[in-house]
């Protein structure tokens, strides 16, 4: 029976909804990959309209008063327990939708298509003043939307946490990564010394092969992937059977294999998610933070393994380079306080992302102004790394979010390395030593056991309890500390 129909089953026509719901949103999906790895770039006006009309429809359907009858029919149903979920998620998704007028829902799609458009071209042309109506723009909806959806007790900065990582508190992160601005620099001191950054020149069709041949180990083939270039590495899902990731090149670089192992992990993510709740509120991720611990994990602790590496210097050499797994290990984990976010070491890495969360914090609550950013992001990289900023290209244009609209999200990255090790802990506790299965590109036991303790769950579970499930502990900053100080000689 219809979902409008007398008589109609609310479970049934809730399920429907959000069948219909996880759809719009896969086409969304689609459409953003198009734009990032397909697009010509004078497609961005009428993307940005093309988004704004998927997003208005999206939010009209999903903040129907139809779902809060259905939620409200349900509360106190005899429901099995996969059921219970899906109507408390259901109910938690709709009354935070509802709060947000349509007309800004719109505004705020359209801003983010047209903001990645001029950061593109701004960061291409090394010019913020540029770029900066748009980032004004998109810091203003953030916030409009930040203090509609806020609780009792909430900033407008915290609340939008919430989209990325449910359950986040602006307190506790500022508490986290005060531990690690105090704890880091003097390893990276140290670190910078006994582990000093080195580079290869490999060619990119090198680097190609090499990228090719190690996804190709990990189960990735044509049928249901795709492997793509785009500016920014990204991994988007649109359902059973359809992932895509992208990686770059650069020549004489090797930051390619690390990104599409990190991708990878998103993407692997999203395919071990229960089938039981595919078109469901819950077939997906449940947080940013525990999604970028999956990517780190398989940047850190697999890509940057020395038993991995012979892997990873194989695939190279297939290509026609020559290089030991030794020497590339050394390269892969070398330290040394750099510019860019996306080819910091794994020591520095949470440097970077504690200076964007100060930042997109003091934005949001007006404590930064837009034109200010330029010169902040240039203190907070000599406090931070001791590096001097030579231009914004090299700066606070590098990264895409912000022109994307997205405000909430960077903490995720830091809190994935924190996770990422903490888990990479309790698998070895778990499953045994990983250096023969790395060693021999084996890394089957890896995916079952993410699978298992962290990916078949969706968004049944917040990040706290999730993380608590899978190690038997709260989150801690020890492990993290843990893995990185080898390379200071701790």
């Amino acid at each position: 029976m219809s979902e409008s129909g007398v008589g109609a089953d609310p479970l049934e026509s809730l399920r429907e909804r959000l069948a219909e719901l996880s759809d719009l949103g896969a086409l969304a999906a689609l459409a953003e990959w198009d734009q990032l790895v397909m697009m010509p770039s004078a497609g961005g006006a009428g993307r940005a309209m093309q988004m704004g009309a998927l997003a208005r429809l999206a939010h009209e359907r999903a903040t129907s008063e139809e779902i809060g009858d259905w939620i409200a029919q349900l509360a106190d149903g005899a429901l099995g327990e996969l059921d219970r979920d899906i109507v408390r998620i259901a109910r938690r998704d709709f009354e935070r939708a509802r709060r947000v007028p349509g007309d800004l829902a719109v505004e705020i799609a359209r801003a983010g298509a047209e903001g990645q458009e001029r950061w593109r071209a701004a960061r291409a042309q090394d010019d913020f003043e540029s770029f900066a109506p748009a980032l004004q723009r998109n810091v203003e909806l953030a916030r409009e939307r930040g203090l509609c959806v806020a609780e009792e007790g909430q900033s407008a900065y915290e609340a939008l946490l919430a989209d990325y990582d449910y359950g986040a508190r602006t307190a506790e992160l500022q508490s986290l990564f005060g531990e690690l601005a105090r704890e880091l620099p003097p390893l990276v001191a140290a670190a910078s010394e006994r582990s000093p950054r080195r580079s290869l020149q490999v060619p990119v069709d090198v680097q190609r092969t090499a990228v090719a041949g190690t996804l190709a180990r990990l189960g990735v083939e044509s049928s249901s992937w795709r492997v793509d270039v785009s500016a920014h590495p990204f991994s988007t899902w649109m359902g059973q059977g359809d992932s895509r990731i992208t990686t770059r090149y650069t020549d004489g670089e090797v930051e390619s294999l690390l990104s599409s192992l990190h991708e990878f992990g998103h993407a692997l993510y999203e395919r071990q998610v229960d089938v039981a709740l595919a078109r469901t509120n819950l077939g997906c991720g449940t947080s940013m933070s525990i999604h970028e611990s999956q990517s780190k994990l398989w940047e850190n602790h697999v890509a940057r393994d020395l038993a991995f590496a012979e892997v990873l210097a194989g695939e190279l050499r297939t290509g026609g380079f020559e290089v030991s797994g030794t020497d590339l290990h050394a390269v892969l984990v070398g330290v040394a306080p750099s510019l860019i976010r996306v080819s910091a070491d794994p020591l520095t890495y949470p440097l970077h992302i504690i200076l964007r969360f100060e930042l997109e914090l003091a934005l949001i609550e007006g404590d930064l102004a837009v034109a200010d950013l330029p010169g902040a992001w240039r203190d907070g990289m000599r406090r931070l790394l001791g590096v001097e900023v030579p231009s914004d290209a090299l700066g606070c244009l590098q990264d895409v979010h912000w022109g994307a609209g997205s405000f909430g999200y960077f903490p995720s990255y830091a809190l994935g390395c924190l996770i990422a090790a903490q888990m990479w802990e309790a698998l070895l506790r778990d499953v045994g030593p990983m250096e023969d299965c790395l060693r021999a590109g084996e890394l089957e036991p890896v995916k079952r056991w993410l699978a298992e303790r962290v990916h078949r769950h969706g968004r049944r579970m917040d990040t706290g309890p999730l993380i608590e499930a899978a190690t038997g502990r709260a989150l801690e900053v020890q492990p993290f500390l843990r893995y990185v100080a080898p390379l200071a000689g701790g």
